[in-house]
């Protein structure tokens, strides 16, 4: 199932958007449809990061030591 929505974006953008959609023979949903997708997962995945941070019990590695513990 899916629902059709209506979005306004900028001419520069929708500019960007048309050439994409020829190069990949895609239709403009379908790159609209991934880009949501991802962006969303990146807003989630963010808020999981925060939560963690936040999160006193949950020791934070430094980058030295995270690269001592895999060996590079």
């Amino acid at each position: 199932m899916s629902k059709t929505i209506s979005a306004s974006i900028p001419d520069n953008l929708a500019a960007r958007l048309e050439i994409f959609v020829k190069e990949t023979n895609k239709s403009e949903s379908f790159h609209i449809e991934k880009a949501l997708e991802s962006y969303l997962e990146d807003y989630a995945d963010l808020n999981i990061a925060q939560e963690r941070l936040r999160d006193v019990s949950d020791p934070v590695i430094s980058l030295d030591d995270m690269r001592k513990k895999l060996g590079i």
